[in-house]
């Protein structure tokens, strides 16, 4: 095991009704100003807003809103709610929404306290060492943005997706009612549950040795989904299934699980070219290229592959031939996904294998970094399985 420093100062504070608590809990974090930022009209015509107002104002903290935010968040309206924080002398951030909500909230946090570009940050220019406060209302479980240091946004020039990563980016407090999921369409719960071992699995696959406690941790989260996700699924008012999906997604992505090991991404950044240049949901990209990853690396580490089929998909070891135990989890794994609704090739996902050069270009991977580090060959590979992948 490496070693590690971990640090998640977010308060959670889950259950039914908590968003009514948002007024005290911006007082408690500092926030006097607040900017309210959400997405389409479903925060608004959930009446959810209206709490939220309600909640400020009974608190006694003015607010300013900006709604707008789509998936795949843009830079466009990152600038306006610069000008918008600058204008009103907002001092407190209050995303309410999933990650996209909560990404851009960031691009806006870290802007407004800049002089110059906030796109700088994303374009690697400067590091990322103050932001506004942020607070986060949950309503969608699958990005994990509500607990962790990261951001991805998009540049509408280029269509360039990109992102940030830093402790002063995590959230103050993060509100998550796992009631307000229940009316989410089986897409986007669907896309949430990939996105959400889609996290687990860029930690999973490490080449740091003994690292048992946070396999566990991971291949525990796994299991849960696999569970909890066909639950939701076919009943999408289950509270309880809800739940553990919305705690199960946090987990997976607010640094624990990643502690004392090197972790991957490659997954992560090979599919944002598809999302920035298709506009796709996130989840469904990852759905399309981290099993058609899997398969392109799997000989680096087959034992590791091995143990996940068996520990999280059940598979049956076999030892004369521990490759074709890989194979038949990675294999489960993908099946899992078409089950759930998803992409698994690109067809189903609407992109084209013609823009395979493109996509490489855009993502410009360089020396390479992570399980297995890629290069420009590796990563048309792995686009090239995911553009032909089956079930079969």
């Amino acid at each position: 095991m490496d070693n590690f420093n971990f640090y998640s100062p977010t308060e959670f504070v889950f259950g039914k009704d908590r968003e009514n608590e948002c007024g005290e809990l911006v007082k408690k974090y500092g926030g006097t100003k607040v900017l309210i930022h959400y997405g389409g009209g479903s925060a608004v015509r959930s009446g959810l807003i209206d709490r939220v107002k309600a909640s400020l104002n009974a608190a006694g903290v003015s607010f300013v809103e900006l709604g707008g935010v789509k998936p795949n968040p843009r830079d466009t309206l990152i600038y306006k709610g610069i000008e918008m924080v600058r204008a009103n002398g907002v001092d407190f951030i209050l995303a309410v929404g999933g990650g996209s909500v909560i990404d851009s909230s960031k691009g806006i946090a870290v802007g407004a306290l800049y002089d110059g570009d906030f796109w700088d940050f994303y374009a690697k220019k400067l590091p990322v060492t103050k932001a506004l406060p942020i607070g986060v209302v949950q309503t969608i479980a699958a990005a994990g943005s509500e607990g962790s240091g990261d951001s991805v946004v998009t540049k509408e020039e280029g269509m360039l997706k990109r992102d940030i990563g830093a402790d002063v980016i995590r959230p103050r407090f993060a509100v998550q009612n796992p009631a307000l999921l229940c009316t989410l369409p089986a897409y986007q719960t669907a896309c949430g549950i990939t996105d959400i071992m889609a996290h687990v699995f860029e930690r999973y696959f490490t080449n740091t040795l003994e690292v048992e406690t946070t396999d566990r941790l991971c291949e525990a989260l796994l299991i849960t989904i696999l569970k909890e996700g066909p639950r939701a699924m076919a009943e999408p008012a289950n509270y309880e299934a809800r739940a553990n999906i919305m705690w199960a997604g946090t987990v997976a992505h607010n640094g624990l699980v990643g502690c004392g090991r090197s972790q991957d991404w490659n997954s992560h950044a090979i599919e944002h070219e598809l999302s920035g240049l298709y506009d796709c949901a996130h989840g469904a990209g990852l759905a399309v290229i981290m099993p058609a990853w899997m398969e392109y690396v799997v000989d680096h580490n087959v034992m590791r592959f091995a143990q996940m089929a068996t520990r999280v998909f059940g598979c049956q070891m076999n030892f004369e031939n521990p490759k074709a135990t890989a194979l038949e989890g990675i294999k489960a794994f993908r099946r899992f996904l078409h089950s759930i609704g998803m992409p698994i090739n690109f067809a189903e996902l609407g992109a084209k294998e013609e823009d395979i050069p493109t996509l490489v270009e855009k993502l410009n991977p360089g020396d390479g970094w992570g399980f297995v580090p890629l290069k420009a060959k590796d990563v048309t590979a792995i686009y090239t399985i995911a553009a032909h992948a089956s079930l079969d």
